[in-house]
């Protein structure tokens, strides 16, 4: 092993810049004669042959990456089987393979293992170019590392930066929240990411009720928790009855003045979709065929459904994404993230490809799992037993399951 390269790729996760510090930290303890060298914009960087090489100084303070959020080296959303897309972008010349053009990048740049941090597309794609390198006499390991908020990747518990997005939601929350009196019947809608999964949101709601039970409230003023409270869960993989719940949560505004709605950015998304094609209107899709949910705004298409329904005088919509996916990893991710960084350089010099994670699959043992096993769109666990209880406790009827 003489050349090892890094990249992350994707949307943001709270783990990519100290997964990146963590690996550089470890290949400097155990393996300092081996080159370290950074994609700049994941597959971006690989195409165009834009990198640069780990340092003295970088892997002397390598640790100092565990205190940040976003990505050192650079993310970017690059599919590389979207041949047209990358024309487009000029990312690759006329007349070649995506595929084998980037493979053969690897090769030109020396490279013998690669770390990819980012979803089951960016996984699985550096272990098509590893298999591509094989066929032509080139051997390259690639040891992947599960990023996604979703927590949505098969057979892997718990990806990396899932937990954190939850708890920075939870924090974003509790100040959006706390605007609920500036009107006399105030909804709030907090659309959280998770296109096809509602983990996020789930747990990001579970995160916030954890922390009103810590606090003190005086409700004889009109502090109470009841108005702090969050009245609906909305999650892509169960049925939202609009009636039903306008019913319901109007009950709630005509006895509190507020409502505060969780909303998946996926939830109802094929209804909304449905919607605007019927009226002939365009929807936007990614590079992947995903549709493009900030042009169509799930949370103010709800919002608009219940204002009326529910007569709230003042709506407010806000999206805690961003604020969450960039946010530095906390503790309890740092410790899965080390983990998984430690097993990963384990498995690179022992030449074992794969994708690190407790495999569900295998008894939730921290392994090494082959890439054919990878894949992505794992739905939540609406049945889990504390999202259970936590829509009991807020008195909201659970929804029809969806196929997702």
């Amino acid at each position: 092993m003489r050349r090892v390269a890094l990249l992350t790729a994707g949307g943001f996760a709270p783990c990519l810049s100290a997964a990146v510090g963590y690996l550089i930290d470890n290949y400097t303890k155990q393996n300092p004669d081996v080159e370290i060298i950074a994609y700049q914009n994941g597959y971006h960087g690989l195409l165009t042959g834009n990198y640069i090489v780990v340092d003295d100084e970088a892997r002397k303070n390598a640790l100092h990456l565990t205190e940040f959020g976003g990505s050192p080296i650079g993310n970017s959303r690059v599919k590389l089987t979207n041949k047209e897309d990358l024309l487009k972008r000029g990312l690759i010349p006329e007349g070649v393979e995506p595929l084998g053009y980037a493979a053969e990048k690897l090769k030109d740049d020396g490279v013998d293992v690669l770390h990819t941090i980012g979803g089951d597309d960016t996984n699985t794609t550096a272990a098509d170019l590893a298999e591509y390198l094989h066929e032509h006499d080139y051997e390259l390991t690639v040891v992947g590392l599960p990023k996604t908020i979703d927590n949505d990747v098969y057979p892997i518990r718990q990806s990396l930066g899932a937990w954190t997005a939850a708890e920075q939601g939870a924090t974003f929350a509790a100040n959006i929240i706390g605007e609920h009196r500036v009107s006399p019947r105030m909804l709030i809608v907090h659309e959280v990411m998770g296109r096809n999964c509602g983990y996020l949101t789930a747990q990001t709601a579970k995160v916030y009720r954890e922390r009103l039970d810590q606090r003190n409230w005086v409700p004889s003023i009109g502090l109470s928790k009841e108005r702090w409270d969050i009245h609906a869960v909305y999650v892509p993989e169960e049925s939202i009855d609009i009636d039903a719940e306008s019913k319901r949560l109007k009950g709630i505004m005509d006895e509190l003045g507020n409502v505060n709605i969780f909303l998946s950015e996926g939830a109802g998304v094929d209804d909304i979709v449905r919607e605007l094609e019927e009226a002939g209107e365009e929807v936007q899709r990614d590079a992947f065929g995903h549709v493009k949910l900030d042009t169509i705004n799930p949370g103010n298409w709800f919002a608009k459904q219940f204002a009326k329904r529910i007569g709230a005088e003042k709506v407010m919509v806000q999206k805690s994404g961003y604020f969450s996916r960039s946010a530095a990893a906390n503790k309890e991710d740092l410790d899965l993230i080390k983990s998984m960084c430690d097993l990963a350089v384990e498995c690179a010099k022992e030449g074992k490809p794969g994708v690190i994670g407790h495999d569900e699959d295998n008894d939730d043992k921290l392994s090494v799992i082959d890439f054919a096993r990878i894949k992505g769109g794992k739905p939540f666990n609406v049945d889990v037993d504390w999202y259970v209880d936590l829509l009991e406790q807020i008195g909201q009827p659970r929804g029809k399951k969806l196929a997702k």
